[in-house]
């Protein structure tokens, strides 16, 4: 993700987390404009990452991303906090598109 994100010249990549926990604190550290939090990583999930991700970095927006194509999850992600919810298998361009307009 990180390599199609880094495509967009409008998009600059400024850390990645191998799990939930470690997403926290990138965003405590980095306080990012937006954070594509995937929903399923280990340690800490993304749908509770979210909370805290927000409450460590508010001015971040969060956009989740899932490879689950299920309906619940969208929910639960935008009721987390969530401004957008994507699937893996959405268009690259959609993905890019998402996190731009999050930025905007």
């Amino acid at each position: 993700m990180r390599y199609t994100l880094q495509e967009d010249p409008g998009i600059e990549v400024v850390g990645e987390a191998a799990d939930g926990m470690a997403a926290i604190a990138a965003a405590e550290r980095l306080q990012p404009d937006v954070v594509l939090l995937d929903l399923t990583m280990p340690v800490l999930d993304g749908i509770d990452a979210i909370p805290a991700v927000l409450e460590c970095a508010p001015g971040a927006r969060v956009v989740a991303l899932s490879g689950w194509g299920a309906e619940r999850m969208a929910e639960r992600a935008l009721a987390n906090g969530a401004i957008a919810y994507l699937e893996k298998t959405d268009d690259v361009h959609a993905i890019r598109a998402a996190v731009r307009a999050a930025a905007a």
